[in-house]
């Protein structure tokens, strides 16, 4: 009852007298009062959308006041010192690496600008899954970082709250969260029952109660404390979590929870203590243990694993079965048991259940300033951890579920001090790890490598969705994260049942992926399931791997690396013993993925790198090894190498057509998004199987794969450990064992024989080759680099920046993209950092961004120093690298050019040797292979082979030799070893040398060989030795008893060798039978093999020297002296070098192969003398010729292959060649190049005066001929509607973008604005008709006319038109819209324009001057006016007229064609007409920079098409006829009677001449006349029309007088009138013009409002001349273009003072004089001649017409508010300054802080894609619904509006910029560059951008130019929808 009466008050009134009673001290009533309003206001069966609950709850907890009041008295106690700004998705944020202590950094915009970071390493990013900002915390940034508000100790100062302040809020907000909670038990069905929308349902109607519990957490610290107690305190949860006793609804309410618990696969503890007692859980180690040993093999029988399917197709063919592992190893604790004892608990435990909305998530991170909530919830999310897993893996939104469990953890576990304190106290490590297998045990398969009936390995199926889809992202991440801090990294390492977890862990990766080689038939369906596989070990186990690797880096962590490689090897072991492997791998598999290896390799390179460990002390034994060597091998075999030969380009440079894949991994969501779609171009140069095409019936995802594994974004966690694996078990294997096994691995020990014919059952012919050099380039791998083998971390970072840099010059942020990476940031050299940067600087030079001929912008590019080039450029680095040959072309393109550059070699080079850093002691038995007999044999057999020429030898295969052979001359084991005893000579089969030392074995010379060849092989017709040899007699009986040397048979001994001399258990086990032996046998019966005697009688010595014969095509290209002088050479640069003089280095480092054995010979003869007397010998004999090949069908095949070849590539060059010169004839020709005397002879039309007809020459059909009336020929054209002359201003100086809501544009003083004003003006004092005669339109839309300068006949254009209609090829453009590409230049046109037929330009007959009188011009003139225009006839030329007349109309927009009260009316037909030629003689203007100074033709004028444009517009003019009446002509020459009113239908007079626009009427009489216009005529015209001009002029200027002036001027010209000259006196005219119009007071009549213009200068006749010349030239140089296109007189260049008297000379006002005008100016009104009538008369008739209009037009003057006077008609100035676009500012973050979050004007919200036009400056909405009108969105329609179809747009949130240009677009690009002249598209770097003025012009110059169509290539369709 109580409660009843309550609610009946007034809210406000009722919570004051609550608060009054529990202030006081006995409050029991007051607060029982309060409760049972709470049990009525917060009634949990009330829905959920009554607002009034809400409304209670603010007012009650506001205790009377307003709720806002309250708000801001709270937030006056805010005493938190951290941000703690809460952001979702696309915030735009800040992220500080100097400042930042945890990578995870970031601030909000605020505190990044409040604070100084001046020289940071910054970068601006878009939050992708959200985040929160750090400013204030010290455990995550340093307070240096800390903005001005947060560097202060706030709550030092702040006062403590009062009680009463928060009595209320702690009374009422616990029933409100226990209300919230009850409607989301309530509320919440299982997804497997009830729909999802049932849930999104249930959220909405709580959006209002969440959002709300939002705005308390924003009240600041003192609120944020209050909820901490509520959310955390246990017994009001206790006592609330039940509801009331009594109450069904409550019990019900609460059962609802219990069940969505035990739905949830959880249960409370207490629940379960009854099984648990009963079933004791197995002991830690236990648990531990047996899972570790599950992870080699499944707990239970295959009949009950099979039992283990998936529910979803779990019989599909071909489907894998699931394995789950025994539960015996699951920790129950961590899976299955929850329990809650706070509000704060089931609040997390609803909103995982929900999966996690996003106004719960922000509530939950708003509370996180507060450290006891921020501590609580941590050790929260850790209690939920197992369950966010398992509702991760059911959501079907697992990206954006994953993305704000990112967003909450990355707040929790980036505080190194929380992690350490959740770790110790939650088990934090245990939970992950755990939760982490349990996750991947949900997709265990069993694994099929090796032998799949008895393997017992179980591996994750990358075809499940929690691998394709990344689902396990967030919670790798999360691990990822703790395991960066040091304290929770070393608990990790020291815990040896957490190091086997994860070892059980990384196993399940280990051979994932099985690749299986198709033999008979292609693949069905490529799987695409490679992708999740590398994502999930680079994600899953690497970064794991590099986050553990940064802790152990110094000695004191040795016993930590120790304890994870002894783990690493009893988990190799556990695989191998899983998989059956003993010694052979399965034939035909292949994984790439071994992250078992991996870990081991790594912490093996640490250990020995960093901590000073033992290599030794950490390695299995030999057995162990070789098993270990296999897999790795395995993979190197498989993968591609890119051969480095010199010379065979055509066979195996030819590049790989495909998309280069990206990095691996996003910042915020771990999903592969390589992309790799592989085209093979039928190249034999491959190495290995897969790029041989042994595996080509896989498809193209196995080269993908192999692509993917090299990646230079990733390579240091897959190929790089491998490589190290395979060095480490080299150095200390058996070199023989070693070397054997890598050649039969590659499948090439048959090749290698030293007989000219061989039989492989394993290889075909064509993969022999790639093959061969495959194992080759991988010894050269193995053996020279050093990555991990004593290389430090700058010399690392070098290197790979150096190879990069070698490909292709690269921009400063590729850089670090295409480098190896570090996944963990806080491991090793990051970007951005000072080693970086020091190095980049070290090794390359900048060069700044640059613009190609065309119009292609390049970015800032960095290339390597000269010296880069000559002592560190390293092929093999490069060939490791990449994957693409046209990188590894690239890179030896380039050294090639800098070699010829510097004048080192001007040839073919070979790739150059580098000589190698030190190898670390520990690895010194990687030497070994270089010394080794076997690897000696392999180098002499290819050697002897290279040079008797046979089959599947290439100059890669004898670089690769030969770089070999100098890696081992460089790295011996004793250097300078005598070998002064005479060596005893073995003839067994497997001593062909004496020793292992490869120095010594270089002399040693090899007698005979018995070779196994077929019986048709040449080798079995030669005959036996003669036996009168004595070699032969003392070689005889060991012939006999000699045996093929076998690399196969050597292998399998030295491995029984090492396995009898193991002490394990393995010695006792049986070797397999090899799976490489069985070999697959070709049907047909091969030829039988017969054994033969070889004679060689060569040493590799003797081997090289003939081989630098048969390179340099000489007989003896070594002298017997040349080592001499090789070494007085050697000497004396060496001395040269030490004195610091010059050294030649270049002279042996860099050439061809010819060099590369010379350099051999020099190492070999100055490391032994024995070796040096071995070469002279050798060089001093006369050497035989090369033995004749054999012609064997084989060879003689090979040679016509060769031949072939050879003939081909000439083919190649002489086409190239003919080409080449057609293409310089084709630029010397067709192309424009001005004339050496700068005249404009290009222009079309204007040839050279002859009286035959003008020739034109069809680009379609190659014709050339006259146009005709039946036949014409076009100028293909292009029309485009053009508003730049419209956005002129007076001034010319580009106006400034608005960056502030105190700046403002206002366009008001634009060229479109003023002339559009000035007609509306005209309109309404003037008759209609004389108005539309008056001006000129074409300002805003007008069309502008240009040509690529060709012709064709109209004819072929329409077929070329038809054929483009036909073509299905996609193309830029639309053809239904009449556009297409010129034929032969392909310039983008949209018309053709037809030439005049007839004969060209007769000088005699109208082009040259006459002596006529001025009024008998004027007469000829008036009478040429009045003839009718002939009905032009029906013809093919006629009506192409009319349709480029269409046409032009067409191209712009109606709007901008009636200017008239009567749209479509004659007269504005006649308007549009002449502005269309007025609209290009003005373009042309500005184009040439505003004058005519320069002369000639200008750049953007070469190609005029205005002749044949004036042609067409005067056929078309001339149908209209002007009345004789009103013919300005008369008006202008002639002194009439006062015109008489009109009749009725319009009573308006015509417009005053001097009101009329003179260039408009200029056009106006020449294209109403008769064509072709005798120029005498034409210059009459413009000397009628100058005078007008002039008299404008004055009178304009006569406005600008005060009246003093007007009257001292007035006063002083009146005696000149009667002078002789006075009509050519401008004092004279300018008294009379001021005596005339001052008799009308009206006419110099001022508004009070506004000042006097110009009132405190003084015009002296000196001011006024200049003025009057200035007001006159833009009409003479309308003029002079004119004269130039219609009669092609030149236009004389000048100085700019002179331009006004070289343009009156030209056009024939004023004779030309011997004086320069400079040194003699001549007055402007000289140039005035009177057409025989009084000057002053005709001047007063002009004056006259403008006196008496406002008083007969007052009505219309209170309309038209800028109307003051008829001098507000007058011209007031002519001259117009350039276009411009707006000014930006240089830093573009002040742009971007004001305009992307600006709201749009038309829809006032913040567009998701703002964007500022750069023509005018209004925002738009890119892409916005909101702003779309009739389908149409804003941009596009902004576009039509400003610039007649073209817009020039920046898009603020990408900084790049977009044309818009009718119905396409084209990404424009940039022009704001970071620091480095790089663009940052989509602002993804985030760094500072500043604007590049460069760019910026090249844009405002296309803008101006009309080029965009043909400068920009790339163009769309946009579809209205921009």
């Amino acid at each position: 009852m109580m409660a009843a009466s309550l609610l009946r008050r007034d809210k406000k009134a009722t919570a004051a007298h609550l608060k009054a009673d529990l202030n006081r001290t006995d409050n029991c009533a007051g607060a029982r009062q309060l409760q049972e309003l709470l049990d009525t206001v917060l009634n949990p069966e009330t829905p959920a959308t009554d607002t009034e609950a809400l409304d209670w709850c603010k007012c009650l907890i506001a205790g009377g006041d307003g709720f806002d009041e309250f708000c801001k008295t709270v937030r006056s106690y805010d005493n938190a010192t951290l941000c703690g700004l809460v952001w979702t998705a696309n915030f735009v944020a800040y992220r500080c690496r100097t400042c930042g202590i945890s990578p995870c950094m970031s601030l909000c915009a605020e505190c990044f600008n409040n604070g100084d970071h001046t020289g940071h390493d910054f970068n601006m990013f878009r939050s992708q899954a959200g985040g929160a900002c750090d400013c204030g915390d010290s455990n995550v940034m340093r307070e240096s970082g800390f903005c001005r508000r947060h560097r202060l100790k706030t709550g030092e100062n702040v006062p403590s709250v009062p009680r009463e302040l928060l009595l209320m809020s702690e009374m009422v907000l616990p029933r409100f969260i226990i209300s919230v909670i009850q409607y989301l038990r309530e509320g919440y069905t299982e997804p497997d029952s009830g729909s999802e929308r049932d849930l999104q349902k249930v959220l909405q109607q709580l959006e209002p109660q969440i959002s709300f519990l939002e705005e308390l957490t924003k009240m600041g610290g003192a609120m944020r404390t209050v909820l901490t107690k509520i959310l955390t305190n246990q017994q009001t949860f206790k006592d609330l979590s039940m509801g009331q006793e009594g109450s069904p609804y409550a019990k019900q309410n609460y059962e609802k929870y219990l069940s969505a618990l035990k739905n949830s696969g959880l249960v409370s503890v207490e629940e379960k203590a009854l099984p648990a007692s009963a079933e004791s859980p197995a002991g830690e180690e236990e648990a531990t243990g047996a899972l570790a040993s599950s992870g080699a093999a499944a707990a239970g029988s295959p009949e009950e694993a099979s039992k283990e399917e998936e529910p979803d197709g779990g019989q599909a063919l071909g489907q894998r079965k699931r394995v789950k592992l025994s539960s015996t190893t699951k920790d129950s604790s961590i899976m299955d048991s929850l329990k809650h004892k706070c509000f704060l608990e089931e609040l997390l435990f609803w909103t995982i259940k929900y999966e996690f909305p996003q106004k719960m998530v922000t509530f939950l991170l708003n509370m996180l300033p507060d450290q006891d909530y921020k501590i609580t919830f941590t050790k929260t999310f850790v209690q939920h951890y197992a369950f966010i897993m398992k509702t991760l893996m059911k959501s079907h939104e697992s990206d954006t579920m994953s993305n704000r469990i990112v967003h909450i953890s990355v707040q929790l576990f980036s505080n190194e001090e929380l992690a350490r304190h959740v770790t110790e106290e939650c088990q934090l490590l245990d939970v992950m790890v755990t939760v982490l297998l349990y996750m991947m045990e949900s997709c265990l398969v069993k694994s099929e490598l090796q032998d799949e009936e008895k393997s017992r390995h179980v591996v994750v199926n990358c075809g499940e969705a929690l691998l394709k889809n990344n689902t396990y992202w967030p919670l790798v991440s999360d691990f990822i994260n703790i395991l960066s801090h040091q304290s929770v990294a070393k608990k990790f390492l020291e815990d040896h049942s957490l190091l086997m977890l994860w070892m059980s862990f990384v196993s399940f990766f280990q051979g994932m992926n099985l690749n299986k080689r198709e033999m008979n038939e292609h693949v069905e369906f490529e799987s695409q399931t490679y992708y999740a596989a590398f994502a999930a070990e680079l994600e899953a186990c690497a970064q794991p791997m590099w986050g553990l690797l940064t802790h152990c880096k110094v000695k004191e962590t040795q016993e930590y690396t120790k304890t994870v490689v002894r783990y690493c090897l009893e988990a190799l072991q556990l695989w191998f013993d899983a998989i059956g492997f003993v010694d052979e791998p399965a034939p035909n598999q292949v994984t790439f993925h071994l992250p078992l290896h991996r870990y081991y390799a790594m912490f093996l390179s640490k250990a020995v790198k960093c901590q000073g460990l033992d290599l030794d002390s950490l390695l299995p034994d030999q057995e162990m090894l070789m098993k270990i060597m296999v897999h790795p091998l395995q993979i190197q075999v498989r993968r591609p190498l890119i051969p480095l030969s010199p010379h065979e380009k055509s066979l195996w440079w030819i590049p790989f057509v495909c998309q280069e894949p990206r990095n691996i991994r996003q910042i915020s969501h771990c999903v592969l998004t390589v992309v790799v779609v592989v085209v093979v171009v039928g190249c034999p140069g491959k190495l290995s199987e897969i790029h041989s095409n042994m595996w080509v019936r896989n498809g193209l995802q196995i080269k993908g794969q192999a692509m993917t594994y090299v990646q230079s974004h990733f390579c240091n966690s897959m190929i790089d450990p491998d490589i190290y694996l395979l060095q480490v078990c080299a150095s200390r294997l058996d070199p023989d064992y070693f070397i054997s096994s890598v050649f039969e691995r590659f499948k090439v020990v048959d090749l290698l024989t030293m007989a000219s014919v061989h039989q492989n059952a394993l290889l075909d012919s064509e993969q022999e080759r790639p093959m061969l050099e495959g194992a080759l380039t991988f010894l050269v791998i193995l053996t020279s680099l050093r990555l991990h083998l004593g290389m430090t971390d700058d010399e690392i970072l070098r290197s790979e920046m150096v190879s990069q840099l070698c490909m292709n010059d690269r921009t400063h942020s590729s850089l670090p993209l295409r480098s190896p990476r570090t996944p963990n940031p806080k491991s090793g050299i990051v970007p951005g950092s000072c080693s970086f940067e020091e190095m980049l600087s070290a090794v390359a030079d900048f060069k700044a961004p640059v613009f190609e001929p065309g119009g292609s912008m390049q970015q800032g590019m960095y290339t390597p120093k000269a010296e880069v080039w000559e002592k560190e450029f390293d092929p093999i680095m490069v060939v490791l690298r990449t994957v693409y040959r046209r990188d590894v072309q690239s890179a030896m393109d380039r050294y090639a050019a800098f070699l010829k550059q510097s004048g080192i070699h001007t040839g073919n080079p070979w790739p150059p040797y580098k000589e190698r850093s030190p190898l670390h002691p520990s690895y010194k038995g990687l030497v070994q292979l270089l010394h080794c007999k076997t690897l000696h044999i392999v180098i002499f057999t290819l050697l002897y082979k290279i040079w008797m020429d046979h089959q599947n030898m290439s100059e890669h295969v004898l670089c690769m030799v030969l770089y070999l052979i100098e890696l081992g001359l460089d790295n011996q084991d004793q250097e300078h070893k005598e070998e002064e005893e005479p060596c005893i000579e073995e003839h067994c089969h497997d001593s062909w040398f004496p020793g292992t030392s490869l120095l010594s074995n270089l002399h040693h010379v090899i007698n005979f060989v018995r070779v196994r060849v077929p019986e048709t092989a040449s080798e079995v017709k030669r005959e036996p030795p003669p036996s009168t040899s004595t070699e032969a007699t003392s070689f005889g009986p060991n012939l006999r008893e000699a045996q093929v040397f076998s690399l196969v048979a050597e292998r399998r001994r030295k491995f029984q060798e090492i396995i009898n001399r193991s002490s394990t258990e393995a010695s006792a086990q049986v070797v397999r039978p090899k799976s490489s032996s069985t070999r697959w046998v070709p049907p047909g019966t091969p030829p039988q093999l017969v054994t033969e005697i070889l004679e060689v009688r060569e040493s590799m010595l003797s081997l090289l020297i003939k081989l630098h014969q048969k390179l340099s095509a000489k007989q003896n290209s070594l002298p017997a002296g040349w080592l001499e002088e090789a070494a007085a050479a050697k000497a004396a640069a060496a001395e040269a070098a030490a004195g610091g003089g010059p050294a030649d280095a270049g002279r042996h480092t860099h050439g061809d192969g010819i060099t590369a054995i010379e350099r051999i010979l020099t190492k070999a003869a100055g490391y032994s003398r024995h070796s040096q007397r071995s070469i002279q010998e050798i060089c001093g004999k006369v050497c035989p010729p090369v033995p004749p090949k054999k012609s064997s069908p084989a060879d003689k095949k090979t040679l016509d292959k060769e031949e072939r070849r050879t003939r081909a590539r000439e083919r190649q060059q002489k086409l190239l060649a003919e080409f080449a010169s057609r293409q310089k004839s084709f630029m010397e020709t067709a192309m424009d190049v001005e004339s050496p005397d700068g005249e404009a002879a290009m222009d079309l039309g204007l040839t050279e005066l002859m009286d035959s007809e003008v020739l034109y020459d069809c680009v379609i059909c190659g014709q050339s001929g006259p146009s005709t009336e039946d036949r014409p020929t076009g100028l293909v054209v292009l029309l485009q509607a053009s508003s730049v002359l419209g956005h002129r201003c007076k001034t010319g100086e580009a106006k400034k973008l608005p960056t502030s809501d105190e700046e403002h544009i206002y366009a008001a003083d634009t060229c479109g604005v003023a002339h559009d004003l000035r007609l509306s003006l005209m309109q309404r004092f003037f008759r209609e008709s004389s108005c539309l005669q008056s001006v000129s339109i074409g300002w805003d839309g007008g069309v502008y006319v240009q040509t690529c300068g060709h012709t064709l006949h109209i004819d072929c254009h329409k077929s070329y038109m038809e054929s483009l209609r036909n073509d299905q090829v996609l193309q830029g453009f639309s053809v239904d819209k009449g556009e297409f590409t010129c034929p032969l230049c392909r310039q983008f046109a949209n018309s053709v324009i037809p030439c005049r037929p007839g004969p060209g330009l007769e000088a005699g007959a109208w082009h040259c001057p006459s002596n006529k009188k001025p009024s008998v011009l004027v007469k000829e003139v008036e009478d040429l006016q009045g003839l009718m225009a002939p009905f032009p006839t029906v013809s093919n030329l006629s009506k192409e007229m009319e349709l480029v007349i269409k046409d032009i109309k067409n191209t712009t927009q109606k709007k901008y064609m009636d200017y008239g009260k009567n749209p479509g009316s004659p007269d504005n037909d006649f308007l549009f007409m002449y502005s269309v030629a007025r609209t290009n003689l003005e373009l042309e203007l500005v184009h040439r920079g505003g004058h005519l100074c320069s002369g000639g033709a200008s750049g953007a004028a070469k190609r005029s098409c205005l002749n044949q444009l004036f042609q067409v517009l005067a056929t078309h003019m001339r149908l209209y006829s002007i009345d004789s009446a009103y013919n300005p002509w008369t008006r202008l020459t002639q002194v009439t009677k006062s015109q008489l009113e009109e009749g009725p239908e319009d009573d308006r007079r015509e417009v005053a001449m001097l009101f009329r626009d003179v260039p408009s009427l200029l056009i106006i009489f020449v294209l109403t006349m008769p064509q072709p216009l005798r120029k005498e005529h034409f210059t009459c015209v413009v000397k009628m029309l100058y005078n007008l001009q002039f008299v404008q002029a004055l009178a304009a200027l006569s406005a600008q007088f005060s009246p003093e002036e007007r009257q001292a001027w007035s006063t002083s010209g009146t005696p000149k009138k009667s002078a002789a000259n006075g009509e050519k006196c401008f004092e004279a005219l300018l008294s009379h013009v001021i005596g005339e119009l001052s008799s009308d007071e009206t006419i110099y009549r001022l508004n009070a409002a506004e000042p006097t213009v110009l009132s405190s200068s003084v015009w002296s006749p000196q001011s006024i001349e200049f003025s009057l010349r200035q007001f006159c030239l833009p009409y003479l140089r309308i003029a002079s273009l004119l004269q130039h296109h219609l009669y092609g007189d030149v236009l004389t260049e000048c100085l700019q003072e002179d331009e006004f008297w070289t343009l009156v000379v030209g056009l024939g006002l004023l004779a030309p004089g011997p004086q320069t005008p400079s040194s003699s100016p001549i007055p402007s009104a000289s140039c005035l001649e009177w057409p025989g009538v009084s000057a002053f008369q005709l001047v007063t008739q002009w004056c006259e017409e403008m006196k008496g209009l406002p008083e007969t037009q007052a009505e219309h003057t209170l309309e038209l508010v800028p109307f003051r006077s008829p001098q507000t008609l007058l011209v007031q100035d002519p001259q117009w300054g350039a276009p411009r676009l707006l000014q930006l500012p240089d830093n573009y973050n002040i742009l971007f802080q004001y305009y992307h979050r600006k709201a749009c004007s038309a829809c006032q919200k913040v567009p998701k894609d703002p964007a500022l036009c750069l023509v005018c400056g209004t925002f738009v909405c890119l892409k916005g619904p909101c702003c779309k009108q009739q389908g149409t969105c804003e941009c596009v329609l902004h576009s039509q509006h400003c610039g007649a179809a073209t817009g020039i747009f920046l898009l603020i949130n990408a900084s790049v910029i977009i044309i818009i240009r009718g119905h396409r677009f084209c990404l424009w690009g940039s022009v704001y560059l970071d620091a480095h002249g790089e663009e940052d598209r989509d602002l993804r770097r985030g760094k500072p951008l500043f604007l590049c003025a460069e760019r910026y012009r090249v844009l405002e110059q296309q803008w101006v130019s009309h080029t965009f169509d043909h400068i920009n290539k790339r163009w769309g369709p946009h579809y209205n929808g921009l």
